[in-house]
C-alpha cells in the first residue's frame, strides 16, 4: 500500500525529532491571549523551528512534496489539497481549512486534531506554534514570501 512508505518516513522523522528536541524545543507556553486567540508569532523564530518541520515538508519556491506535501499557501488551504500529494482519508475527509486557529490545535498534537493522521510529531511549545504560524504565513501558494 502507498501509505506504508510515507507512514515509515514519519517514524524516521520522529526519530530525527527526539534527538533534535532537546537543542531546539522549548518548555510549552500558554497561549498569550486570552479567550483562545491566537498570539502573534515571530517568523524569524520560526524559521528556525521549521528546520526540524523541514525533514518532512518543503517550503518556498521550487519546493516540492516530500514525506509530507509542501507547504506554501497552506494559510487558508482546505486539509489534504496540494496536487500531487498522496494524503490520508483522515487528511483529505477532515474538512479542515488550514486557518492560524486550526493550525494552533494542530500542530501541539496532530492525532488528537485529526485521529488517524500520519503525522504523528507535534510541536510541544506553544510559543514555537505560534512562531511557525508566523513563518508559513509569509508564503503564498507559489511559495513566494511576502515583502516586508
Amino acid at each position: 500500500m502507498a501509505s506504508r512508505p510515507r507512514q515509515s518516513g514519519y517514524l524516521l522523522a520522529a526519530a530525527l525529532m527526539a534527538l533534535a528536541l532537546p537543542a531546539f524545543g522549548q518548555p510549552p507556553a500558554a497561549p498569550a491571549a486570552p479567550g483562545g486567540a491566537a498570539a502573534a508569532g515571530d517568523p524569524v523564530a520560526g524559521e528556525k523551528v521549521f528546520g526540524l518541520c523541514g525533514v518532512c515538508h518543503r517550503i518556498g519556491p521550487g519546493a516540492m512534496n516530500a514525506v509530507g506535501p509542501v507547504l506554501n499557501g497552506v494559510v487558508g488551504r482546505k486539509a489534504g489539497t496540494y496536487p500531487g500529494f498522496m494524503y490520508s482519508d483522515a487528511n483529505k475527509n477532515s474538512g479542515v481549512t488550514w486557518t492560524e486557529a486550526a493550525l494552533t490545535q494542530y500542530l501541539p498534537d496532530p492525532q488528537k486534531f485529526i485521529p488517524s493522521t500520519p503525522m504523528s510529531i507535534g510541536v510541544p511549545s506553544a510559543e514555537d506554534v505560534q512562531n511557525v504560524i508566523a513563518y508559513l504565513k509569509q508564503f503564498d501558494a507559489q511559495g513566494n514570501k511576502a515583502a516586508k
